[in-house]
């Protein structure tokens, strides 16, 4: 029998798979792993465990490292599963950190110990392999994704738990966030008149769409007539050179952003200008071309941008801030003017308005104190001479 499930308990069942006699021993070696659920989730796991045997892709954990491990749910899940942009960076940080401070240890062998002296070498001294002395921010990084690998492992039944949920990472530091005001928005937008870029600041501005869904944006996302843009996809450029287009996250990252009168005229002067360049190359503009590109219409680098911004931002000595932060400004100066914060949520594309509230709380105190005043207009309290010196 290659194998076979044990009740445990009322939902809990063994699944026990046999992997034939060790070599060196000659002993059976078995595998054990426990689901939860009914015995047709028992039988299901058994069925699972199995194909994954006839396939070659069974961890025998006793014999798997940590690397070996890594290298395994970053070929099996990582890559299927994420973003090319977002495997890249898991894909670094294993090869680049985990791998050589705690590959060589037993997947069943990993302890608490191990991870929490990890992250201290990281942030302190770098007695590390692969060098130390990193942010807090960039350890949590690390710690984020071998907790999401090790989960996988947990899942599998490759190991009974997740000692990564035994460790504290670093405590990262919050730094304040920046943002524009009026006059620095509107002194910045002047300046860059001047620049090739000067359409996609005054849309990062007026819409606080994210860097990528700005670059990847078509004249076929653009309504002229209804004054607004559609976020439908994402685009990312990989360490190879290429770039590739996603589609958003989340089902709230699909949005219509409205545009104000202001944005839509430059909108259709950066068209003209576009189509005027085109023709001189002997192309034309097109609905599926990109709004943001190079005349020939290849994608711009995004890191260009995110370089420009700044370097902009000095030359005309007003408070440099990055090209993310233009997304902050946009809401923070819409919730200063007293748009409702569900509007500013679904301009942005958050998954709910408490991220957007927990977000831009600096803003908070000020909405409070007008919404206090404004609520004396209802006349709840007759007017007396106490109210009279108050005001």
């Amino acid at each position: 029998m290659r194998g076979h499930i044990i009740k445990r308990s009322e939902d809990s069942w063994s699944v026990v798979l046999s992997l034939g006699n060790d070599p060196s021993t000659g002993k059976r070696v078995q595998q054990w792993v426990t689901v939860k659920g009914t015995k047709r989730d028992a039988e299901k796991r058994l069925s699972e465990l199995l194909h994954q045997a006839d396939n070659g892709m069974l961890i025998r954990p006793e014999k798997t490292t940590l690397a070996e491990y890594l290298q395994r749910w970053l070929t099996d899940y990582a890559h299927p599963n994420l973003s090319p942009r977002t495997y890249e960076g898991y894909e670094y940080i294993v090869r680049q950190h985990l791998t050589p401070s705690l590959g060589s240890i037993g997947l069943t062998q990993l302890r608490p110990e191990h991870l929490q002296r990890y992250y201290s070498d990281k942030t302190t001294t770098g007695r590390c392999n692969g060098g130390g002395g990193l942010t807090a921010r960039s350890v949590r990084h690390h710690h984020m994704v071998l907790h999401k690998a090790l989960q996988m492992a947990v899942k599998l039944g490759v190991v009974a738990r997740n000692v990564a949920d035994s460790v504290d990472p670093p405590r990262a530091e919050n730094h304040e966030m920046q943002v524009w005001s009026e006059s620095e928005a509107r002194r910045f937008l002047e300046a860059a008149k001047v620049t090739p870029y000067y359409a996609l600041f005054v849309l990062a501005l007026h819409t606080g769409a994210r860097r990528s869904e700005l670059l990847a944006l078509r004249w076929s996302d653009v309504d002229f007539i209804y004054s607004q843009i559609h976020i439908n996809r994402t685009i990312h450029h990989l360490r190879d050179g290429s770039y590739v287009f996603r589609q958003p996250k989340t089902e709230k990252g699909r949005r219509s952003i409205a545009l104000p009168p202001s944005a839509v005229l430059v909108l259709q002067d950066h068209r003209d200008k576009l189509e005027h360049a085109a023709a001189l190359l002997g192309v034309s503009v097109k609905d599926d071309s990109l709004v943001f590109c190079h005349t020939d219409g290849k994608p711009l680098r995004p890191n260009t941008i995110t370089r420009a911004w700044p370097l902009l931002a000095a030359q005309i000595g007003i408070k440099v801030i990055r090209f993310h932060d233009a997304r902050h400004s946009h809401a923070s100066l819409m919730l200063k003017q007293g748009v409702h914060p569900k509007i500013v949520q679904e301009r942005l594309g958050h998954a709910n308005i408490s991220v957007t509230l927990d977000t831009y709380s600096h803003v908070a105190p000020g909405l409070q104190e007008a919404a206090a005043k404004n609520f004396d207009k209802l006349g709840l309290i007759a007017e007396d001479k106490a109210t009279e010196r108050i005001r």
